[in-house]
C-alpha cells in the first residue's frame, strides 16, 4: 500500500484538488523541508508514491507534501523508523477506508429501512376495514370443571 488515498471522483482537467500531481521534486522538497533524495528514498520504500509523467518524472501532490512532512514529524520527533511508519500509515489508509465503508453501509441501511417502513405503510393500508379487530382474551386463574348433562330415561 502506497500511502496515498485517491477518490474516484474525476474532476475536469483544469480542477486542482489536494489530489492533483503538480510539484516536481525540487519543489516538493523544498515545501517538505527534506531533500531531493529523501524523497526518492522514501518513493523507493513506498511511504509516499508521487505520480509519474510520461517521462518518469515524479510528480507530487498536496496530499503528498504533508504525508511528506507527517513522515518527517514521526521520524524525527517521534523517533519511530521508517518500517513503522510505513506500518502507520497503511493503517491509517485501511482505517479511512474502512470509515468510509461504514459511511455507504449505514447510507445502505438507511435505505432498506426506509422501504421496509414503506411496505409496512402499504400492508397496513390493504387491511379491510369491515372486519372486526381480534382481541386478546384476559387469562385468569379460575378452574371451570364441565360436566355432561345426564339424558334422562325413557320408560
Amino acid at each position: 500500500m502506497d500511502g496515498r488515498r485517491r477518490s474516484d471522483n474525476f474532476r475536469g482537467p483544469y480542477e486542482l484538488t489536494e489530489e492533483t500531481p503538480v510539484y516536481v521534486i525540487s519543489v516538493a522538497a523544498q515545501l517538505s523541508g527534506l531533500h531531493p533524495q529523501t524523497l526518492r528514498q522514501y518513493d523507493r520504500l513506498g511511504l509516499v508514491s508521487p505520480d509519474r509523467t510520461a517521462g518518469r518524472g515524479r510528480r507530487y501532490s498536496a496530499r503528498d507534501i504533508e504525508l511528506l512532512r507527517q513522515v518527517q514529524q514521526l521520524s524525527q520527533d517521534e523517533g519511530i523508523n521508517l518500517a513503522g511508519i510505513k506500518r502507520i500509515i497503511e493503517l491509517e489508509n485501511q482505517v479511512a477506508a474502512l470509515q468510509a465503508r461504514l459511511v455507504e453501509l449505514q447510507a445502505a441501511l438507511d435505505g432498506a429501512a426506509a422501504a421496509m417502513q414503506q411496505r409496512e405503510a402499504a400492508v397496513h393500508a390493504s387491511y379491510r376495514r369491515d372486519l372486526v379487530p381480534y382481541q386478546e382474551v384476559q387469562q385468569t386463574s379460575a378452574l371451570v370443571v364441565w360436566r355432561p348433562k345426564r339424558q334422562q330415561q325413557k320408560d
